[in-house]
């Protein structure tokens, strides 16, 4: 790993982790530790201090009944320190461990509280925990002194500093644990960072390792490679889409340009007029493709405009009355087929698909609105000559020629279609196309309708039917 297991990094995620771990560890573990060893000093006193009080107390028993002192005692496991002194301080019994040494203690209980407990630390004998017994109630009676040295951890508060040391020990073990196992499970993210890092906008097939199972890392790394799939299908997308729109924008301006030079080099044999207007149509086919560009640019940089109630009846009413100069169009518009959308955008899908079927019928153009289930049907139908199978999907895709009659070359841009499905997607509907009735395209534009009021499927229309517009 090439670091220190208790190198932090309070920036990291590995170090963050393994100091929370630690500081979790101590705060449990401390006020355990300091509980634990006060409920254990708290049961060893306890019991200490019974079993002198039950020997001194047994012992002071003996003698009374007696009436003699004993001239030796014998010991009990725990409380090995045991005598029985005079009065004036005189050792007139012992155990063993006690024999020769001057009287264990002091203290001399009362008549009315005959057994008393003390802790006495005599001069160079170490501190003792101290029972002392009146043998009776004279004022000449002896006393028993059953004594233990103060010397297990438990007893002298030494259990306290070892429990904490080893409560600090367990947390660092644990952050030792967790800054191993946090360094292995993020060494992936690690690996996809710095594959991630490798990868450029020039260079966009490169992808991350992607870990077995199905974890969150190993979903990461799946999901950094689909992102980066479609990243480098939109960057492919884009520079062909480059491609084209300078090939696009080349055409005209190469026109334009060889017209001109012709009309400069040749002014005798050329004619204002003819020039003039060859030249005005360049420039209006430039002006389309840039205006084409700039609405896509606009709209794929999220520029829309406010949703409003859109009255798909009443948009093909507008539209059509401003197109009475070219091929008459029918309308058999249904009313209440209403869709929340951009009514701007919803504007140019119908301009884009009315003015591909007016450029390739032969005679008519037919609109139709109505409501089909929850949805709101756009259908806009033309005579021509029709689009083949094989490319009634390829017809949406940007600067597409077709190689039948029905190619751009006869006035459209390769950029309407593209913009029509682009906006209807945006609305969460559909476009496309089928055969007509008379042979013909017939684009159909599916959108949610708003409210979705349900309604019966969209009747089939004739050609020949009664129009409801224009």
């Amino acid at each position: 790993m090439g670091h220190l297991p208790f190198r932090l990094r309070p920036e990291s995620i590995r170090g963050r982790i393994t100091l929370l771990t630690v500081a979790v560890t101590v705060a449990v573990l401390v006020p355990m530790a300091l509980a634990l060893s006060a409920v254990l000093r708290q049961v060893v006193t306890e019991s200490v201090w019974r079993d002198m009080r039950t020997e001194a107390t047994a012992v002071a028993a003996a003698v009374r009944t007696t009436g003699r002192v004993p001239p030796a005692i014998k010991p009990v496991p725990g409380v090995e320190l045991i005598q029985v002194v005079a009065p004036d301080g005189r050792v007139l019994a012992a155990s063993p461990a006690a024999r020769g040494r001057p009287a264990l203690g002091t203290v001399w209980p009362e008549r009315d509280d005959p057994v008393q407990n003390v802790e006495t630390c005599p001069a160079g004998a170490g501190c003792l925990r101290l029972s002392a017994a009146r043998v009776t109630g004279q004022p000449d009676s002896p006393v028993v002194y059953a004594a233990r040295q103060v010397t297990t951890p438990l007893s002298t508060g030494l259990i306290t500093p070892v429990i904490i040391a080893q409560s600090v020990a367990l947390a660092a073990l644990a952050g030792w644990a967790t800054w191993r196992i946090a360094g292995r499970t993020l060494r992936p993210v690690e690996v996809i960072r710095t594959q991630l890092a490798e990868i450029t906008f020039r260079d966009l097939h490169g992808r991350v390792p992607e870990p077995e199972g199905a974890d969150e890392v190993a979903r990461l790394a799946r999901t950094v490679n689909r992102t980066l799939d479609r990243l480098e299908h939109s960057v492919r997308v884009q520079r062909q889409f480059a491609v084209d729109a300078s090939h696009e924008l080349r055409t005209p301006l190469a026109g334009l340009r060889l017209e001109l030079e012709e009309a400069l080099m040749h002014p005798e044999e050329s004619q204002t007029q003819t020039v003039l207007k060859q030249a005005l149509g360049d420039v209006d086919r430039l002006q389309q493709i840039v205006s084409d560009l700039l609405y896509l640019a606009g709209f794929e940089a999220g520029r829309a405009g406010r949703m409003d109630r859109v009255d798909l009846a009443g948009l093909v009413r507008e539209e059509v009355g401003r197109r009475v100069d070219r091929i008459p169009i029918r309308t058999l518009l249904e009313p209440g087929a209403t869709v929340d959308a951009v009514g701007s955008q919803l504007s140019r899908v119908l301009a884009n698909l009315l003015d591909n079927a007016q450029r390739h019928a032969r005679g008519l153009v037919q609109v139709e609105v109505c409501r089909d289930g929850d949805q709101a049907l756009l259908a806009v139908t033309d005579d021509g000559d029709g689009i083949p199978p094989a490319d009634r999907e390829r017809i949406f895709e940007r600067f597409t020629r077709l190689d039948t009659a029905r190619s751009r070359d006869r006035g459209g841009t390769g950029l309407g279609l593209a913009i029509t499905e682009d906006v209807v997607r945006a609305h969460s509907g559909s476009v496309r196309v089928v055969e007509g009735s008379e042979g013909g395209a017939r684009f159909e534009v599916r959108l949610p309708l708003a409210g979705v009021i349900m309604a019966a499927e969209c009747p089939i229309w004739k050609p020949d039917g009664p129009p409801a517009g224009h």
